[in-house]
């Protein structure tokens, strides 16, 4: 119960500092705002995070999670067209569930300069694109299949920039996707 109890805490703080990082910026924010948002002493806030970059940190750390247990299960299966596709979906739900630490992220660039972030994450962008192009490929097919890779995640932060409903955008950069790895995989056929 304690256990529950702190994690529900844990993510408590990480949803209100993310709340205000995006209102306010990273830079503007402070863990005495953090705490008086939610109505905790910054001692309370200390027993779970003692820094803004720690939470940063877990944010990180968390959406990450996700993709790279995609990246093992992609590992893990036949490199054939419908595990590519259902990579792409996959990621793309993913995405979903992370976008407002993905636009945090985004919009926090230069405060966020000089972390390890970058580096999880150009490691994780090669593993996905291992898995989505065959080493042998020509450099047309691996064009293609690293272009769907980059339709759904760059394509992610588009999406507050296009009229329409959320589900209809991110359909939408999945079909593009899909229509682009389906070309690189037909491409040598």
């Amino acid at each position: 119960m304690a256990q529950t109890r702190r994690k529900d805490t844990r993510q408590r703080i990480q949803d209100v500092a993310l709340e205000l990082f995006l209102e306010r910026g990273y830079d503007q924010t402070s863990l005495r705002e953090i705490a008086e948002r939610l109505e905790v002493t910054k001692a309370a806030l200390y027993y779970h995070f003692r820094t803004k970059e720690d939470i940063v940190t877990s944010l990180v750390e968390d959406i990450g999670r996700p993709v790279e247990e995609l990246i093992a299960w992609g590992q893990a299966q036949p490199a054939t067209l419908e595990t590519r596709r259902e990579v792409l979906r996959r990621l793309n739900e993913a995405l979903e569930t992370g976008a407002p630490v993905f636009r945090f992220l985004q919009e926090n660039q230069a405060a966020l300069r000089g972390r390890g972030a970058p580096n999880a994450f150009r490691d994780r962008m090669r593993a996905l694109g291992a898995l989505l192009a065959d080493p042998d490929a020509t450099v047309l097919e691996q064009v293609r299949a690293l272009s769907a890779l980059f339709t759904v995640y760059f394509g992610t932060f588009a999406l507050d920039a296009m009229e329409g409903a959320r589900e209809e955008k991110r359909a939408a950069l999945l079909q593009v996707a899909w229509e682009q790895i389906d070309a690189a995989h037909n491409t040598g056929a």
